[in-house]
């Protein structure tokens, strides 16, 4: 049995994300019964090293919890797995494409401000700057 720090050092990672997952579900342990501790077994340093790699994958921590109760379950998670993945690079793709837009826009803004004067807010004005900037309707 492994306590917190020492399933995070096996794990690489810290014990402050090893309770963060078993507080999530994603981690199980055992309750030392004489100080009521938290008790992990060596099969939890592959489930935390999976946690890992997923999430570096960029699986939601929701995700990766029914993955592992499939897997645990003895059910195949790859068709969910891939499904996933797949949905997530489309939404990915849609947000790069939303985020290239917006660098357009503060690239274009920042050009076209280079020679305007500073304003003085009149009560009329916040900033002259910005409210120059055509309104996402005015596109």
């Amino acid at each position: 049995m492994l306590t917190v720090t020492q399933l995070a050092n096996q794990g690489g990672t810290t014990a402050h994300a090893v309770r963060y997952y078993t507080r999530m579900g994603l981690l199980q342990p055992d309750r030392n019964p004489d100080n009521g501790y938290h008790l992990y077994k060596l099969r939890d340093i592959n489930w935390l090293r999976f946690i890992r790699r997923a999430k570096r994958l960029g699986f939601k921590l929701s995700e990766i919890k029914s993955i592992m109760y499939d897997a645990d379950q003895g059910y195949s998670p790859c068709p969910r797995v891939r499904e996933i993945l797949q949905n997530r690079i489309v939404e990915n793709r849609r947000y790069l494409e939303e985020l290239m837009t917006l660098q357009t826009h503060m690239e274009q803004a920042l050009m076209e401000w280079q020679e305007q004067p500073d304003g003085v807010p009149d009560g009329h004005s916040v900033c002259r700057l910005i409210e120059s900037f055509p309104a996402a309707d005015e596109d």
